[in-house]
């Protein structure tokens, strides 16, 4: 399937972590350790925010394999950003083109996923017409990912995010049943509104695609004082990844099946637990 990253924090160039670790985004859309597939070379995107920006985002995407991109490597370079989004895609049967590249943009949202909902040719025609007609002209490629935002968007996204996405995902799973498909989802998904971050992980048999966490500034820092970019950056500043960037031991925590984090934090907890229901 796909590889994705997302930051939150004090800004800090693209290619900090696009390109820099040991285990780079980069390096994961050519040879990922914990997918399905080693490699994610359908395509790739990022958006972020800018500081001075009016909170709308900016997204770049192409069809070709990140790796060898030098215009993303030209971007990431110059590009300094407080909340970024990178994805990697495997495609999982829809048509390899620039529409069908994630982060997918929505007003000031940003929204990308790792998964799939089984069967989608099946479910698609519903799954569709179930999107706010208002919205459903801003769909403009074919993948379930898509569709999947613009469900979250439709059953209130821009009031209660959890909330949102769990609907979305009560639907998808009662519209399973109905046509014979009783475990139509897998996802681990990120979406932004420019202020906050949200990451999710579910899946509709229990075992989701992985997910990690970095652990807070000040932890990382104490354990390897050595670390020159994390001098400068906030407390509050977090990574969450497909897969780790590098194997320092207790910089990477994996995020439990079935939860969500947000970011900056909501309450003491790393994480919360995700409960879909019906809209």
């Amino acid at each position: 399937m796909c590889r994705w990253l997302a930051f939150h924090g004090s800004p800090v160039l693209l290619d900090t972590l696009l390109y820099r670790p040991e285990h780079s985004l980069i390096n994961q859309s050519l040879r990922a350790r914990m997918g399905l597939e080693a490699t994610n070379g359908d395509g790739f995107g990022v958006g972020w925010y800018s500081a001075e920006g009016d909170g709308t985002p900016a997204v770049f995407r192409d069809v070709g394999p990140a790796w060898n991109n030098q215009n993303l490597r030209e971007l990431a370079a110059h590009v300094r950003s407080p909340l970024f989004l990178a994805h990697v895609r495997a495609s999982t049967g829809s048509a390899v083109q620039q529409t069908n590249c994630h982060p997918f943009r929505h007003g000031r949202w940003l929204w990308m996923h790792n998964g799939a909902i089984a069967d989608f040719p099946r479910l698609q025609r519903d799954l569709c017409m179930a999107v706010d007609p208002a919205l459903f002209p801003c769909m403009e490629g074919s993948t379930d990912s898509e569709v999947m935002f613009y469900l979250a968007v439709t059953f209130g996204l821009d009031q209660d995010v959890p909330g949102a996405v769990g609907r979305m995902v009560g639907f998808v799973e009662q519209l399973g049943k109905v046509h014979g498909v009783p475990e139509p989802l897998q996802m681990t998904v990120a979406v932004s509104d420019g202020k906050s971050l949200w990451a999710f992980r579910y899946s509709s048999q229990g075992k989701s695609r992985t997910l990690f966490y970095s652990s807070k500034a000040e932890t990382v820092r104490h354990l390897y004082p050595e670390l020159d970019y994390l001098r400068h950056v906030s407390d509050s500043t977090r990574i969450v990844v497909s897969e780790p960037l590098g194997d320092l031991p207790g910089i990477w925590n994996e995020l439990p099946e079935a939860s969500y984090a947000v970011i900056p934090a909501v309450s003491d907890a790393d994480y919360l637990p995700f409960i879909p229901s019906l809209p």
